[in-house]
């Protein structure tokens, strides 16, 4: 069986991040089957092992769920592989499949499957296997003829505040912005990818309007294409390109001072902070994730991303700042650190199986979480290297990958096994 097909078997068995049960299950049956031995540890990483193996290979089995995902309807077209009206999951199921490949080949390799990488690298920090290979090989990564060798750090910030209630008779309408394209919050941040959440609050902002409700975002590590505010307002709101209005009939009460929660999403900088000219991508970076108000309580949740501990702190301190001049509570969650990048003896062969196959081959930095940086941190005797075929919009309704791509990056996989 091909390597899409064995992907397009993936598809089929639901694994959102937290309920990819049935395709642990299912990897854990199929590795068995070809005499592999196999762990599963309590945070549902799973370890497949054969012989005496000098190389590992390491993905994550969880999905981004968009659209109609986990229901995925795969086509080709022009090249490439997307799914109707939902994410793909080819971040990483590409790499499940790759795998699947090499152990019906019966490979004596190490496989490291991570659980739940989409919502914080869960999987990851609870890691507690052995490994005995000397080299690991990622397979997270979305370029072909490109070496990762490094990527950012990540942290999420969590602000809340109380509401009281006001009664208010003035007309209610509904404030939609819907259907935007998305992405990854990442890759895409510096692709000037519209955020929902920004357009309704710049809709907003110099409107005098009473805030009965607002939400928006789906996950912490995707630009949200969905933002919804509930209002009262005499002035009569009209629609625009991007901003959908409706009137309704709404006896609700709404926030007392809730006009600052449009404010503050207002003033937070969605987007690339500050670049990094050497590596030639952003070094730091907000995304405004998610907003909600649920029984008079705002949650605000934002994704921060830092190629260096030194980012990473100043990202912690601006959106703190902010937030506590509203008087908002933070929380942060500190999710996995930065991978600093390095060349060594293991990135060099990747490049030469790379340039062999691709005829070129770059190191390259990378501004999203990739497991590297754990792993570097739990295992640092083992050296660590990241490669992937081309896959576009990640973490959207948008996502494909490049078929010819796949197929040329898993012959880089075979050299590399060859030259291990």
């Amino acid at each position: 069986m091909s390597i899409i097909e064995h992907f397009k078997t993936l598809t089929q068995i639901p694994h959102c991040s937290y309920e990819a049960e049935k395709l642990q299950e299912f990897l854990v049956d199929f590795a068995t089957q070809r005499e592999y031995r196999v762990e599963v540890d309590e945070a549902k990483n799973i370890f497949i092992s054969k012989g005496t193996p000098k190389l590992s290979l390491q993905a994550h089995y969880d999905m981004v769920c968009i659209g109609k995902a986990p229901n995925i309807e795969i086509y080709e077209e022009d090249g490439w592989l997307k799914a109707k009206e939902s994410s793909l999951g080819a971040d990483n199921g590409i790499a499940i499949a790759m795998m699947m490949e090499l152990m019906d080949a019966r490979e004596e390799l190490e496989f490291l499957i991570t659980a739940d990488e989409e919502v914080g690298l869960v999987g990851a920090n609870a890691l507690s296997f052995k490994l005995n290979s000397k080299m690991m090989l990622n397979l997270d990564s979305e370029d072909e003829a490109e070496v990762y060798i490094g990527c950012a750090g990540g942290i999420d910030i969590t602000a809340t505040k109380p509401y009281a209630s006001l009664k208010d008779t003035r007309p209610s309408y509904s404030v939609t912005v819907e259907g935007l394209v998305g992405g990854h919050s990442g890759v895409d941040i510096d692709k000037d990818i519209p955020n929902a959440i920004k357009l309704l609050a710049s809709y907003l902002k110099d409107k005098k309007v009473g805030i009965v409700s607002i939400q928006g975002g789906e996950r912490l590590n995707s630009i949200p294409t969905f933002a919804q505010a509930i209002v009262k307002s005499d002035e009569i709101l009209t629609s625009n390109s991007r901003v959908t209005i409706k009137a309704i009939t709404d006896d609700a009460p709404i926030l007392h001072a809730g006009d600052e929660i449009i404010s503050l999403l207002a003033n937070i900088s969605h987007g690339v902070r500050e670049l990094n000219q050497e590596l030639g991508i952003p070094d730091r970076s907000i995304n405004l994730a998610r907003v909600s108000t649920q029984a008079g309580l705002c949650t605000i949740e934002t994704s921060t991303r830092a190629m260096d501990p030194r980012g990473m702190t100043q990202n912690s301190y601006d959106m703190i700042t902010l937030f506590n001049g509203y008087s908002y509570d933070t929380k942060q969650i500190d999710k996995y650190p930065a991978w600093k990048p390095e060349v060594n003896t293991f990135t060099s062969l990747v490049g030469e199986c790379m340039q062999e196959v691709f005829g070129e081959s770059q190191n390259r930095a990378i501004h999203a979480g990739l497991e590297c940086g754990i792993i570097s941190q739990k295992y640092p005797h083992i050296l660590i290297a990241s490669i992937g075929p081309t896959i576009r919009y990640p973490h959207s309704s948008r996502e494909m990958v490049k078929i010819s791509s796949v197929k040329k990056s898993f012959e880089v996989v075979q050299k590399i096994i060859e030259a291990v």
